[in-house]
């Protein structure tokens, strides 16, 4: 969600640029040459276009309610974009502490990364859930995962977090496709 915000963000900041560039053109060349027509844009003809259109017409709402729903829609990707932090309990009054999703994951995949006969590991963390996706070559999902499953309790159990994510290991293992 964060790289869209900031994707969004980037694209409105450049049209938004590039539409105070061009009213900057605009604006010097009206100054500078005041008899010749528009540099870029033929702004007299949508002047005069405009000039007949109703603000209670139908064009006029559709425009507005277009323009109602982006905002809706920008509004909710704006408040979508929060900050995702892992909750920890509090060590004294006043003082939070939070982790970052990133940092969780990692505490947990170096974990399961020194199991043995784990050949990869893939694990994706937030506050609610952490999913751990591992390989092996030597042992099956039915060995593997009970352990694998131990190590990652044993690991969120060392932590103070304020709310235990929920666990889901999935081995893939060559040995269960036979």
């Amino acid at each position: 969600m964060r790289v869209a915000v900031r994707l969004l963000s980037t694209v409105l900041a450049l049209a938004i640029a590039g539409g105070g560039a061009l009213l900057a053109l605009e604006v010097g060349w009206h100054w500078w040459q005041p008899d010749r027509g528009p540099l870029l844009i033929p702004w007299p003809q949508w002047r005069t276009i405009l000039s007949t259109v109703d603000w209670v017409s139908t064009p006029m709402r559709i425009t507005a309610g277009i323009v109602v729903v982006v905002g809706i829609v920008l509004a909710l990707l704006a408040f979508g974009a929060g900050d995702r932090k892992v909750p920890m309990t509090e060590p004294a009054d006043g003082v939070s502490v939070s982790t970052s999703p990133r940092a969780l994951a990692r505490m947990v995949g170096i974990a399961v990364r020194a199991q043995d006969n784990v050949r990869g590991v893939s694990v994706t963390a937030s506050a609610r859930r952490v999913r751990v996706r591992a390989t092996s070559r030597l042992e099956s999902e039915e060995q593997l995962r009970p352990r694998l499953v131990e190590t990652v309790t044993t690991v969120l159990d060392d932590l103070p977090l304020v709310r235990r994510p929920k666990v889901t290991v999935v081995v893939d293992s060559p040995r269960d496709r036979r």
